[in-house]
């Protein structure tokens, strides 16, 4: 359990000025969350992080900016998570009504033989080029890795990756742009 703190003297001058500044603080934040209420999350964010933080021995106005753009700062992250949020998040209704792609037998089996495809094409591929494929593709290495592993320039790499790529997909029947990694 923590200890409340006591916000009529505090030992740190940056939490004090923390404490006389905190309704601009507020209204800092939610002039960038747009909303109070994240706005007062944000600042009680900014204020567990000074806790922590070491004691500054600057003039006021120097802690006064350090305080404004923690919030500032914080606020924008709030506000860019919370945009993201929104961005894949949709209302119950909308949940209920979705359709699972790739339910069906039918599905299954095409989805099945295209991977199957796939995978016959990969072994028609020179083991280099194939090794470089799988370990970017499948296993999230590094062109630069794979290319220092290989003995080979990054440049090359990227040539027998897009050439995996490519082959993979006449193979499939679907073009090379549906695929691309972004």
């Amino acid at each position: 359990m923590t200890e409340p703190v006591s916000t009529s003297r505090c030992d740190s001058p940056l939490l004090q000025a923390f404490i006389e500044n905190r309704l601009a603080l507020v209204k800092i934040a939610a002039r960038i969350t747009g909303c109070r209420s994240r706005a007062e999350d944000v600042v009680q964010d900014a204020f567990f992080r000074l806790q922590s933080a070491p004691n500054i021995t600057s003039s006021f106005k120097a802690q006064l900016s350090y305080l404004f753009q923690i919030v500032r700062n914080l606020a924008i992250d709030h506000y860019r998570k919370q945009v993201l949020e929104q961005k894949y998040s949709g209302t119950e209704e909308e949940g209920l009504n979705v359709v699972i792609n790739g339910a069906s037998p039918e599905t299954s089996h095409i989805n099945f033989s295209t991977l199957e495809h796939i995978a016959d094409a990969l072994t028609e591929l020179p083991s280099r080029t194939r090794y470089a494929f799988e370990m970017y593709r499948l296993h999230d290495v590094q062109q630069k890795d794979i290319a220092k592993e290989l003995g080979v320039s990054p440049t090359l790499v990227n040539f027998m990756i897009r050439d995996a790529l490519v082959h993979c997909h006449k193979v499939s029947g679907s073009s090379p742009e549906a695929c691309v990694r972004r």
